[in-house]
């Protein structure tokens, strides 16, 4: 019998920790948040303290709790997700061994492409899914055994964010089957695979690697240690969820049951995500991408990841900005922002081919090199401002189609968006048409607490499997379908080709610019 009206959903992201009620029928009740932090330094490092991201999730629930009278006594479960990949290393007594590594670090790239080069770079690829690149724990740790081991030798287990806050909440150092199958196992068992940590070189590590949980099936209470900080009560049960990605496409709608559905969180980076049978996944000669189990039977989704979605359109949003403030014209960022509809309507489609990788740490959707940089090709003298955004938001579609192709030769049938950009009726008819698949908007704000509370509301017996959890929390906020425009998918469609043609052959510049990086011309 289920104690209690609320679920809460704790979702801790790269900058932004949030914590969202929600009742057993879905309903978002109220949302809380904290500004998370990284640090970035030398080398291409991007660092985060656990310390810290366990405070912030503390002072998120802290904050709930005053606008959610008797939080408390009415939470019936807690669920936490979080930012995926990254190194989280955790020694005596369950305490920090150093900061973070985080999905942005970029430092294991030459350890990745050595990796890659070894005798069991396939049979690794063939058992995850999942193409290695510098965000993933695998590559991390095999960098950290390789060149700084100190570290990593005071570790008495290794964990993901999610897993630090979960063993801080319940004290249990434990990983989920998503992050532990496209990490170091194999997505069709969902265990740990020897031959893929073999791979890695870490079989001499295996014993820091934490048992693993699904969520949907166990919980462990609240310690009091825990209760006392959060304010919640000791003996909660509390569900560890999948990663992120996984969550947030689940709250989105990624999977209702049907075939051919797929989901596009359209945020800084663009995540691409299509559900399948385990026994359906295509794994592309390039050997990139992601398989992530879904929390549901035999269902995993396949992932391709822009690194870069809208920050691409902050860049060229944050060029504008400060120009006007050099001429003393001050503006800020939600005004350019509401901009961007007339700027789309009023550009003509498909004058630009533009490359969104304007991260610094490259590129790994749908092929990885730490290298890659954004670029405009095309460029002439009639080309104005709303041009170069209509320029950016058709290459981010770009790229969405190129990720969606490196998971099979047929499209999805019906692609589910989400993220706060696709509430652009304008951006999303781009979308649709550079994909020429119908999508569809969901309505829920908070979709990864969403989908980490729903697994909580599976475990706890509010709902018996997931499947009857997603027809009342997720379908009914699915809006209607929409359509590509026909004329404008065909411009789309003879653009690709040129698109694709130019991501093969930049390469060789961004490496000549990267070579050219710390040089000195005095």
């Amino acid at each position: 019998m289920v104690s209690g009206d609320i679920i809460l959903g704790l979702d801790s992201g790269t900058s932004v920790v949030k914590a969202v009620a929600f009742d057993l029928e879905g309903r978002q009740l109220a949302c809380a948040s904290v500004r998370n932090r990284y640090y970035r330094s030398a080398g291409g490092a991007a660092r985060q303290s656990l310390t810290q991201t366990w405070q912030d999730a503390v002072s998120a629930i802290r904050k709930l709790s005053e606008r959610m009278p008797d939080l408390a006594g009415r939470t019936a479960a807690l669920a936490v997700t979080a930012q995926g990949d990254g190194s989280w290393l955790v020694g005596r007594e369950n305490q920090p061994v150093e900061d973070a590594w985080i999905w942005l670090d970029a430092r294991a790239a030459p350890t990745v492409n050595w990796l890659n080069q070894q005798p069991l770079a396939a049979a690794r690829f063939h058992a995850t899914g999942t193409g290695l690149n510098t965000c993933q724990q695998g590559a991390q740790l095999a960098h950290m055994d390789r060149h700084t081991p100190e570290a990593l030798l005071q570790a008495e287990v290794v964990l993901h964010c999610k897993d630090w806050l979960y063993l801080n909440l319940t004290g249990v150092r434990a990983t989920d089957p998503s992050e532990a199958s496209f990490t170091f196992g194999d997505f069709r068992t969902r265990h740990y695979d020897e031959t893929v940590i073999a791979a890695l070189g870490l079989t001499h590590h295996r014993h820091r690697l934490p048992e693993i949980l699904d969520g949907t099936q166990i919980t462990h209470p609240l310690t009091p240690a825990a209760a006392t900080q959060t304010g919640l009560h000791a003996g909660t049960p509390v569900c560890l969820g999948y990663v992120d990605m996984a969550m947030t496409a689940l709250g989105a709608g990624v999977h209702t049951g049907e075939a051919g559905t797929a989901c596009s969180i359209v945020g800084s980076t663009g995540v691409h995500l299509r559900s399948v049978p385990a026994g359906d996944v295509w794994l592309n000669p390039d050997q990139t991408g992601y398989v992530i189990p879904l929390p549901w039977p035999d269902y995993v989704t396949q992932v391709q990841t822009n690194m870069a979605s809208t920050l691409n359109l902050d860049w060229l949003l944050n060029l504008a900005s400060d120009l006007l403030r050099t001429f003393d014209c001050e503006t800020d960022h939600a005004r350019l922002v509401g901009q961007i509809d007339r700027w789309l309507t009023e550009a003509t489609p498909g004058t630009l081919l533009f490359h969104p990788y304007i991260s610094l740490a490259g590129e790994r959707g749908p092929f990885v090199n730490a290298g890659a940089r954004a670029s405009f090709t095309g460029l002439n003298y009639q080309h104005n401002f709303g041009d170069l955004v209509r320029g950016v938001i058709e290459g981010i579609g770009m790229a969405a189609r190129d990720c969606y192709q490196a998971m099979g030769q047929r499209m999805p049938q019906e692609i589910r968006l989400t993220g706060g950009a696709v509430r652009s009726r304008p951006l999303r008819q781009i979308l649709s048409a550079c994909l020429n698949v119908p999508v569809r908007i969901s309505q829920r704000e908070e979709a990864g607490a969403a989908g980490a509370a729903m697994m909580a509301a599976v475990a706890i017996g509010a709902y018996p499997s997931m499947a009857s959890c997603v027809e009342t929390w997720v379908r009914p906020l699915l809006d209607a379908p929409e359509a590509p425009v026909p004329a404008l998918a065909e411009r789309y469609q003879q653009l690709f080709p040129g698109y694709q043609q130019l991501r093969h052959d930049l390469p060789a510049a961004w490496q000549a610019l990267t070579a050219l990086q710390g040089v000195s011309h005095e």
